[in-house]
């Protein structure tokens, strides 16, 4: 039998805690998060409290945007699974930002050999 493929994503657990830019003493108008689903996708929520516009970007390791998302200003919530099966291995940048400051955080993707388990079912 043939080993599966399977796309993982990791290193993408996040929340404005641990993304907020320390560098930036002042706080931002929007909360982020981010984990990766038990489908191997990458689920980003962004919550507003202004109507300053944010930006979605995730940029692969040449720096391209593979994937852009402007939350509007009279957006105050937004969700997105993004289906990372497509993409090349490699580390990503996914960014959240307004003109106020911007989320980073680094997603690395790789394909790893699932092995499939024999299994045996005996009825009588």
């Amino acid at each position: 039998m043939f080993a599966l493929m399977s796309k993982v994503a990791a290193s993408v657990l996040m929340t404005a805690a641990t993304f907020t830019n320390p560098t930036n003493p002042k706080a931002l108008s929007f909360d982020a998060s981010a984990y990766v689903t038990v489908n191997n996708q990458i689920r980003v929520a962004v919550e507003k409290n202004s109507d300053t516009p944010v930006q979605i970007l995730l940029r692969n390791p040449e720096n391209q945007v593979v994937f852009q998302r402007i939350i509007g200003k009279k957006e105050a919530k937004f969700a997105v699974k993004l289906n990372v099966e497509e993409l090349a291995d490699g580390k990503y940048e996914l960014e959240v930002k307004s003109s106020e400051g911007s989320i980073r955080k680094q997603v690395n993707l790789s394909t790893t050999p699932v092995q499939l388990t024999p299994r045996v079912i005996a009825m009588q």
